[in-house]
């Protein structure tokens, strides 16, 4: 690995305080430029790169077959990597300094309704046993938490307070947010939890969600749970834990959330990333407005 990226690595672990994850993502797009480097223009380091290398290197992904929103993603990835030469000196000039990202078209996702999510509760018949409950609890934790995928996968037993009713979840970039804890939610868990002393594996003592065997459970799992127990009650082409945790939102909103406060409980980082989620609540504006404006 160039001495370079390697002392990039080492920022992005001890200064930016990065998931294990995101660093990866983040490496693994800087080296994937570097392969094609070596491939097509052998003896050309990161340090002597210009725009039209890059911009070379962005037409060659797109012809292979590869998104533009995937090569926007390598793009800023490469960008925050010569952000990064630049501030130890390494370079004078970011080669990426007027780049402008490739457009994207914006796919409308359509969240579930809120008839779909009453259905997967009341309508599948949860058994009593561990699978059941825990299925059962997988579905409530992400529409009453609207928590990610990973951030359920990793949860901690300890993460659940029950004195003071809030769930504790490690986000992206390791940053911690609190989460309210529905009742519901709190009974659901307890059942859960007892169920839950007889299935743990040794070394898996602390993680919340497990696999029949007491293991941790894997992204596929999560992904095909969802699938499996939504297909019963919907006909949407995509039913996955994203499009639940879309659902979460997009009912905060259509029943008088402020967009701050569902900023807030989604983890984001800016208003920006919330407002993907406000089409949706749209049609119920615009029921809203008819219903309410004298000359409707």
């Amino acid at each position: 690995m160039d001495e370079n990226l390697i002392a990039y690595q080492d920022y992005l672990i001890k200064e930016k305080n990065y998931s294990k994850l995101t660093l990866k993502a983040y490496v693994s797009d800087v080296e994937s430029f570097g392969v094609f480097l070596f491939d097509f223009h052998e003896g050309v380091q990161f340090v002597d790169v210009g725009y039209s290398l890059i911009r070379s290197w962005m037409v060659s992904l797109v012809e292979s077959g590869v998104s533009n929103k995937t090569v926007n993603r390598k793009v800023s990835s490469l960008k925050s990597f010569y952000l990064f030469l630049l501030k130890i000196k390494v370079i004078t000039v970011n080669p990426l300094l007027k780049h402008k990202s490739l457009k994207v078209s914006k796919k409308v996702q359509v969240p579930f309704s809120e008839k779909e999510i009453k259905d997967v509760f009341e309508l599948n018949g949860f058994s009593d046993d561990f699978d059941g409950v825990r299925d059962q609890l997988v579905i409530e934790l992400f529409y009453a938490t609207g928590i990610r995928r990973v951030e359920l996968i990793n949860l901690k037993l300890r993460n659940v307070d029950f004195s003071n009713k809030i769930i504790k979840v490690l986000g992206k970039r390791n940053k911690e947010r609190i989460l309210p804890l529905l009742k519901c939610t709190e009974v659901l868990l307890l059942k859960y939890i007892e169920l839950r002393k007889v299935k743990v594996s040794e070394g898996f003592e602390d993680l919340l969600i497990l696999s029949k065997k007491g293991n941790k459970i894997g992204e596929s799992f999560v992904y095909r749970l969802i699938n499996d127990y939504f297909s019963a009650v919907s006909l949407k082409v995509k039913k996955s834990p994203h499009v639940l945790r879309h659902s979460f939102a997009t009912h905060l909103l259509n029943n008088g959330a402020d967009l701050n406060s569902v900023k807030e409980l989604l983890g984001h980082a800016s208003l920006s990333s919330t407002q993907i989620y406000t089409h949706s609540s749209l049609s119920e504006l615009k029921k809203v407005y008819k219903d309410a404006h004298p000359r409707s």
